[in-house]
């Protein structure tokens, strides 16, 4: 397994084919996936590590992807700390008792991993018992900074006005909230490791809505940390958020393997800013799978012609799939990407 095409390329290391897998590639798009929650909440498939170990293999089973992701979320950790979660129909995650003051902050537990999530842990063993050598499996969290969003919004958000107010108008409940959540994030990523995931994800979807400088005081050592504890288990790690691209050459500072870059500017300039030191997860527009595969062959091939055959290149989507992508278009892609690739290794 050491050897697989995505596992080389995390460690920019040569390899046969451009490796691809997409974010959120077990999701809505999928019949397979719809005909599961029409039977099941999100929280129900999540906490059931059969059904998850079910979705997280219906992708695989579909297309030639080069890596497994758990099926799972980052919202619920934060229920064992003591937060409400639950998945509204037509509004997505509500946290029905959002952090509003210190004494909130200082009211929240710091749970372990196997007492937080153990049914993340053992969809995890599941899953690779299903695979065996075919792909590696990825697993993840979200990101102290995006987890402290949600826990401070009570949800998503467009302006994010609640979480920057907190960050600045309450520095030192601040931090003991972010060395809370990276406790609990460090911990679930390890015992991910530990239960076989063979690389990680951090998703610090929500980190582009601050300034760079904000980022570098508030949210970087924080992922700094997060980051070298999910190391520590030997598996390479991925960090990933979107609007990062005005602070890219601060991200190869997080410690991450590989940065992950969205689709709003062009790969090679975004690695030119990154450095030679990482390699480099992306970056197609999700919403290019909507349009004729005439125009989605077309920006694959100038994702891969502008990184030009080069060590350390993961082919993905600039962010998750979206519902009601074709199918179609997701299955020749993959297919498309390994063979346009493996063509321009033998191209010289």
């Amino acid at each position: 397994m050491t050897e697989s095409r995505f596992l080389r390329a995390c460690r920019r290391e040569p390899v046969d084919a451009t490796p691809i897998w997409l974010m959120r590639q077990a999701g809505r798009y999928m019949p397979e996936y719809r005909a599961v929650r029409a039977r099941y909440s999100m929280l129900d498939v999540i906490r059931t590590p059969e059904l998850a170990c079910e979705i997280t293999l219906q992708p695989i089973n579909a297309f030639e992807l080069d890596a497994a992701i758990i099926f799972a979320d980052i919202l619920p950790v934060l229920i064992g700390m003591g937060l409400d979660l639950e998945f509204v129909k037509g509004e997505g995650p509500v946290i029905n008792n959002p952090i509003t003051s210190p004494a909130d902050v200082d009211a929240l537990r710091t749970p372990s991993a196997e007492e937080n999530a153990p049914y993340t842990l053992e969809a995890i063993r599941l899953v690779r018992r299903e695979l065996g050598d075919r792909i590696p499996l990825i697993g993840f969290s979200g990101a102290p900074f995006t987890l402290a969003s949600y826990a401070i919004e009570g949800g998503g958000s467009k302006n994010h006005v609640e979480v920057k107010s907190f960050m600045l108008s309450e520095p030192d409940a601040w931090h003991r909230l972010m060395d809370k959540l990276t406790a609990v994030v460090s911990s679930y990523l390890v015992a991910q490791a530990g239960a076989g995931a063979q690389a990680l994800q951090v998703f610090d979807s929500w980190a582009g809505v601050l300034a760079p400088d904000d980022f570098r005081e508030y949210v970087l050592p924080y992922a700094q940390r997060v980051v070298a504890a999910a190391q520590s288990t030997g598996v390479p790690v991925i960090y990933f958020g979107t609007d990062l691209n005005g602070m890219l050459p601060l991200l190869p500072e997080t410690g991450a393997d590989v940065i992950g870059v969205d689709w709003r500017i062009g790969i090679d300039h975004a690695w030119a800013q990154l450095g030679a030191g990482v390699a480099v997860q992306g970056n197609l527009d999700p919403v290019a799978l909507f349009g004729p595969w005439a125009e989605v062959e077309r920006r694959a091939d100038d994702i891969l012609r502008r990184v030009g055959g080069r060590p350390g290149h993961i082919f993905n989507l600039g962010h998750g799939i979206l519902p009601h992508t074709p199918v179609e278009n997701v299955k020749r892609l993959a297919e498309y990407v390994h063979e346009r690739s493996a063509n321009r290794e033998k191209d010289g």
